[in-house]
């Protein structure tokens, strides 16, 4: 599919509800950030007029000693994104720093947000922490937060998709939203008479004629818990990952090195699909049937790990197929093309509203003056 024709198939997109959604570019994605976010957005596409981008400019906030690596990761991502379903005939597909509003945006939007709302963030010193190989006592570190807001309201989206632990990250929006509205937002005049009395003056009242930054709402979406193959959360960071991209041999022989219940040391031990990283996967992946037999088998000792690992290395290859197939389809020209154009619609969309808020802040000069 081209992108002309991508542009012809759009529909009465403008007329749903709309959301936006967007991952940083840290290289080729995982099945955590598949079932986490992007098997979701897939079935939003269907109801929502959809903006998902590809967040390079956050990528610098961690990586700006050594940015090498983000414009290969970015076409990484892309694929996965094309691969797991997005379709750019129903959804704008973009790259944040091709669309330079976002950075007017994120400048006034700081102008105005208090030092203290960022430093109270959760994710600031959590990721201080766990990245301590690398300086971020720096101001886009900690401003990232107002960029991440000014992401989400230039499109004035209705909803943002995340899951349950990162409703804080789009409250945080929502308060550098309303206080920009506070300041900014058109106001309308209200009359009230004297309640019928002639020699009461009427009484001239204020109020906000509309909101020039919408606050947007949370869209909560299924997170299944995913554990990587040590049995901790599935993450790059911690080299567990088993990647969308994976061929199957290499699924396989991931799923052989993960971590089980540690009741079962000998083969002959009862164990837990409850208690096991591996029962978590078929939780996610496996039919009923195949989920019946795990719990018979492992609970009774009637089967070993190597046998209910296989089982669930069967269920993640039948999901990886089709994926795998999709972005083998698409090539790398193809992509760039798909993201250009994606690039080119949202900065239509993102400069409607920056006219709005260039007009509210009283900064949108129709003539200079000669020097």
């Amino acid at each position: 599919m081209t992108v002309t024709e991508n542009s012809k198939s759009q529909g009465p997109a403008a007329q749903r509800p709309r959301v936006l959604s967007g991952m940083r570019p840290t290289g080729k994605l995982h099945l955590g950030n598949y079932m986490g976010a992007l098997a979701n957005w897939v079935k939003l596409q269907d109801q929502y007029e959809c903006y998902f981008f590809i967040a390079d400019w956050h990528a610098l906030t961690t990586e700006y000693a050594d940015p090498s690596q983000i414009a290969p990761n970015t076409l990484e991502v892309l694929l996965d994104y094309l691969a797991s379903g997005l379709d750019p005939a129903k959804s704008v597909l973009f790259l944040q720093s091709r669309v330079r509003q976002h950075a007017e945006l994120a400048l006034l939007l700081g102008m105005s947000t208090p030092l203290g709302w960022l430093e109270r963030v959760p994710s600031y010193k959590e990721m201080q922490e766990n990245l301590a190989n690398k300086d971020l006592t720096t101001y886009g570190f900690l401003g990232y937060p107002v960029l991440m807001a000014a992401d989400i309201l230039i499109y004035q989206p209705d909803f943002v998709p995340v899951g349950q632990d990162q409703q804080a990250h789009v409250e945080l929006t929502r308060e550098i939203a309303r206080r920009f509205n506070q300041f900014y937002a058109p106001m309308k005049l209200f009359v009230c008479g004297g309640l019928g009395r002639s020699d009461t003056p009427p009484t001239v009242l204020t109020a906000p004629e509309r909101q020039v930054l919408p606050e947007p709402k949370v869209l909560l979406t299924p997170s299944p818990k995913l554990p990587g193959t040590d049995g901790r959360k599935m993450s790059k960071s911690y080299g567990n990952t088993i990647l969308m991209s994976d061929p199957e041999p290499v699924v396989r022989q991931k799923l052989k090195t993960m971590v089980t219940d540690p009741a079962r040391i000998r083969r002959t031990d009862k164990g837990d699909p409850d208690k096991c990283p591996v029962g978590d996967l078929h939780k996610v992946f496996s039919t009923l049937e195949t989920m019946a037999r795990v719990y018979e088998g492992c609970r009774s000792a009637g089967i070993g790990c190597i046998e209910c690992k296989s089982w669930a290395a069967d269920a993640l290859v039948k999901i990886l197929g089709p994926i795998q197939e999709r972005r083998a389809s698409v090539t790398e020209a193809q992509a760039i093309e798909i993201l250009n154009e994606g690039s080119r619609r949202a900065e239509v969309r993102a400069e409607q509203t920056m006219v709005e808020v260039r007009e509210a802040m009283q900064m949108a000069l129709t003539t200079v003056a000669p020097a």
